[in-house]
């Protein structure tokens, strides 16, 4: 009866020594997808104004000075340094600013652009106007 075990032991020993060194082909790999441009996050609607002259050269709450012609804004919350994309909802001109100072401190305003901001998005003669705040990706 031994020699049952050497017959079946051969095959069995060469069945799976040869499995071994089987490969298989590597699943396939899909090509990249670009991302798809997204419309950005609106952040919040209110009342945006801005304020120039009398502030320009003071400092504001980042530590640098006031520049009435940088586009630059003050927000209550948002993180100082991050940028924000305002829209003027009558118009829809936009313009992307950095948050430098706090700020509006009258009631019912949103943010407080800079002058050059506020030019930018037509509200230089109004004053004031309802913006949208938009999620600006990092640069």
């Amino acid at each position: 009866m031994r020699w049952w075990r050497r017959v079946w032991a051969l095959p069995l020993a060469t069945a799976l020594w040869l499995g071994g060194c089987a490969t298989q082909a590597p699943p396939p790999v899909a090509p990249p997808v670009a991302p798809q441009p997204t419309e950005p996050q609106e952040i919040a609607r209110g009342l945006a104004s801005w304020y120039g002259e009398g502030f320009h050269g003071r400092p504001t709450a980042s530590g640098e000075r006031f520049d009435l012609n940088a586009l630059t804004a003050a927000h209550r919350t948002l993180p100082i340094g991050s940028r924000v994309r305002v829209r003027n909802l009558a118009n829809g001109k936009e313009v992307v600013v950095r948050i430098n100072d706090r700020g509006p401190h009258i009631g019912g305003r949103l943010i407080d652009l800079s002058r050059a901001a506020a030019a930018q998005i037509g509200l230089l003669a109004s004053g004031v106007g309802q913006v949208a705040l938009l999620r600006e990706p990092a640069p």
